[in-house]
This record gives structure tokens, sequence and C-alpha cells, in this order.
């Protein structure tokens, strides 16, 4: 996070917006929203201890898939996460 980020505030639109976001996937995925942030965080908190990444444009979501023995479908995680750059490993 940058310094500059600590001052970006997002528009009430762009808050509800993912707001939304969140209750469809968690819908979909017949999963909490509570559960789902709990995801979301886990995530970007393993990958922030070997990344720099851009938590602001980062997409989670979960869908539904045909299974592989095509017995009905199956969530799936699928996470689009903007890397900024590779930490250094002392």
């Amino acid at each position: 996070m940058s310094f500059m980020d600590f001052f970006h505030r997002k528009r009430s639109g762009e808050v509800a917006k993912d707001r939304l976001k969140l209750m469809l996937i968690s819908d979909r995925a017949n999963c909490s929203p509570d559960m789902m942030e709990a995801i979301k965080n886990d995530i970007i908190n393993v990958l922030s201890k070997y990344m720099e990444i851009d938590n602001e444009n980062l997409d989670i979501q979960i869908t539904q898939t045909e299974s592989e023995d095509g017995n009905g479908t199956v969530p799936v995680l699928c996470a689009n996460i903007p890397v900024r750059d590779m930490r250094k490993r002392s």
C-alpha cells in the first residue's frame, strides 16, 4: 500500500457495487457474505507475504462449472489479483 492509497476513498456508489457483487457471489456459492469476506481476506494476507498486490483492483468470485464426471455443477473459486511487485525474501 502506497502513501497515497491511504487517502484514497471509494465513492459510495463503488462501495455499494462491491457489496452487491459480494452478495451475488455468496448467494451462488451458498456461502455467507461474512465467509466470503473471510476467504478474500485470508487470500490477501497470504499473498501479501510474497508480493505487493493491488487491493483496489482485485476480483475474487465463486462461480459454478460443470463437474468433471458430468453429474451437475460444482463451485469454482476464480481470483484476478493484480501483482504490483514481488517481495524480496531474506
